[in-house]
């Protein structure tokens, strides 16, 4: 089963006796848990029928004994184990899921692991419940995700906004969508979420940002870009050299497959670049500025000064030094 699937089902009140949640992407995870949390029962029916446990906290057979427990004037018990991969042998609870208890509704949270679903544990959960994997989405699916998100809210959103929102906040959803969240606040309804209101309510600098240190390496913009490289120096905790470096080798890794496109056409390029064709014209500006053999160099640079900027073959230069020494070899 999928999210929307096991969500739909959920508010449609058909329960399954067992949800095992696990997977890299949390935030997946604790929206389905929330869920069944506030909502399967009624709040008098929870006092005495749900029970939220940790993982550090408890073990399989105190899991076993809460949800071998029957319900108290209610259909259902909800029993909510969080955290549950610290949880030490946890596929000893086979022994209840081969004949679990239909009026409870066994909730584990198992974030930030895979599972082998290949497994009789794993095997026995999908025959009996619902077993989801919430995975990780990559970067070039986040300003997809935003702009569905943003309009499921009713909102409309810039592609510099989403853009900037990507690049700022990464690809951890629980945080992108609590950021969301804020800017909503700040906009009337059905309003659209621009880059200012992103700059004002996010922490990002207007002028000094990743997203324009980007558009001044494009456009061969030098003073721009070492205004953006000084102010990048004395504020290295807000703009650290590692993810620096990480969104300018995917920058200029589109740059290459740029060139090599036969159909440069802006739908054909967008498609290809995985970007929104707002920023095509950006893509090939740089391209113009940047040709396929200079593009292999800065490559190179970019991979040299990860590992400086990890400590390898560095031992006192500053994050500030390194990334105006390789942003001189990009520009020159």
């Amino acid at each position: 089963m999928n999210f929307e699937q096991i969500l739909g089902d959920l508010k449609n009140k058909i329960y399954y006796p067992v949800y095992f949640l696990a997977g890299e992407e949390a935030y997946y995870i604790d929206e389905i848990s929330d869920f069944i949390e506030d909502n399967v029962l009624t709040d008098t029916e929870k006092e005495f029928n749900q029970t939220i446990i940790y993982g550090r906290e408890t073990d399989v057979l105190s899991i076993i004994s809460f949800a071998k427990r029957y319900p108290m004037m209610a259909n259902y018990q909800v029993v909510i184990v969080k955290e549950a991969q610290d949880i030490q042998k946890i596929e000893e609870l086979i022994s209840y899921l081969e004949n679990p208890l239909d009026s409870t509704l066994l909730v584990i949270n198992y974030k930030y692991k895979k599972v082998d679903k290949r497994k009789s544990f794993f095997k026995q959960i999908d025959k009996k419940g619902v077993l989801f994997e919430s995975k990780k989405l990559y970067d070039n699916q986040i300003a997809g995700w935003i702009n569905n998100y943003v309009r499921e809210k009713g909102y409309d959103i810039t592609p510099k906004a989403s853009a900037m929102l990507t690049e700022f906040l990464g690809t951890d959803l629980s945080k992108v969508v609590n950021e969301i969240s804020k800017l909503i606040l700040n906009v009337p309804e059905k309003a659209t979420i621009n880059d200012e209101l992103v700059e004002r309510n996010i922490g990002i600098s207007k002028d000094f940002n990743i997203f324009e240190l980007q558009n001044a390496i494009g456009t061969r913009n030098v003073l721009k870009t070492n205004q953006i490289a000084n102010y990048f120096a004395a504020n290295p905790k807000e703009n650290p050299l590692v993810k620096t470096v990480t969104i300018l080798f995917g920058y200029f890794s589109k740059l290459l497959i740029y060139h090599q496109l036969k159909d440069k056409s802006r739908n054909s390029v967008a498609s290809a670049l995985s970007v929104n064709p707002f920023f095509v014209k950006d893509y090939q500006t740089a391209a113009r500025n940047y040709s396929f053999q200079k593009l292999t160099r800065i490559i190179s640079y970019l991979r040299e000064y990860d590992l400086k900027s990890k400590g390898v073959d560095n031992i006192s230069t500053t994050d500030g030094e390194l990334l105006k020494e390789l942003l001189f070899k990009i520009l020159h």
